[in-house]
């Protein structure tokens, strides 16, 4: 049993990481392609794009995983979990989902701690590469101390981290929820999934 439609809160939550995604995979296709032609064409190069790149891609797999719960893409082993019981199941998936709501817990704590220090004692680091819009140099004012600054300050693309893991706590509470509630049935991708990836390959070979 595949998630429902989100209400209310969760919603939200799916337009921001569905928008977020879709921003991200559109600015890294747009710098890499104007990096292409830039050193193929204009026998040049952007300097910032690979960090920019780099950047924009991790943004995009922290957000992605938290994405990921909520459609229950991620692959899993569900050999056990199809031999029990229903209740069993139910059981043995709300533990699972109690293990991963205490990881991830973790994660958002040290990942927290880890990007306070680049927002606070450490606001003036800055990154290689990439430089600072002008419309962002507010920071400068709030963080250090009105001195502008040239390239992006560390704690702006760090902020991932505890995004990220912030995001994915709300999907395990919403996905407890749903299997509590008995909407949905497992946190990975079922056996059906893969059935339905595999489908059209077994068609071409019959035709």
């Amino acid at each position: 049993m595949s998630p429902g439609p989100s209400t209310g809160l969760g919603r939200v939550v799916d337009q921001i990481e569905e928008s977020l995604i879709a921003i991200l995979l559109g600015l890294m296709t747009l710098i890499t392609f104007a990096n292409v032609i830039a050193r193929y064409v204009l026998n040049s190069n952007i300097l910032w794009a690979l960090e920019a790149t780099v950047f924009l891609f991790a943004w995009l797999v922290l957000i992605g995983v938290s994405y990921c719960v909520k459609v229950t893409a991620h692959l899993g082993v569900d050999v056990v979990v199809n031999i029990v019981s229903p209740r069993a199941r139910k059981v043995m998936t709300l533990l699972s989902v109690i293990c991963c709501l205490v990881f991830t817990g973790l994660l958002l704590k040290g990942s927290w701690d880890y990007w306070w220090l680049f927002a606070n004692k450490r606001a003036f680091l800055e990154v290689n590469d990439v430089p600072m819009p002008a419309f962002l140099q507010f920071f400068a004012v709030w963080l250090n101390e009105g001195e502008l600054y040239e390239k992006l300050p560390r704690f702006i693309p760090y902020f991932a981290l505890p995004l990220g893991m912030a995001l994915l706590m709300f999907r395990f509470l919403q996905a407890g929820w749903r299997i509590l509630t008995d909407r949905q049935t497992l946190l990975i991708a079922s056996h059906e999934v893969a059935d339905e990836v595999h489908r059209p390959t077994a068609d071409n070979r019959e035709a």
